[in-house]
């Protein structure tokens, strides 16, 4: 997989998957709220941590710097 998550959005996407995993473990949400919450944080924070993300690639999305943007 080829780097397709550049410095700035990563930050946000682990900030934000942080975030919302702690609100659908904390504020007491509706099941189907709280399942909501912890899926779109979970994919928002390993997509970060992992620098790709396959949305942003199919849709030919690649906000990396060109010195990162090799194979990691």
């Amino acid at each position: 997989m080829t780097c397709n998550v550049g410095g700035v959005e990563r930050l946000i996407r682990i900030v934000a998957g942080l975030l919302l995993i702690a609100v659908g473990a904390l504020a007491g949400l509706s099941p189907v709220g709280m399942g909501v919450a912890l899926t779109v944080g979970v994919v928002l924070l390993v997509t970060g941590l992992i620098r790709y993300c396959p949305l942003t690639s199919l849709l030919g999305i690649n906000t990396c710097e060109p010195s990162s943007s090799a194979k990691q």
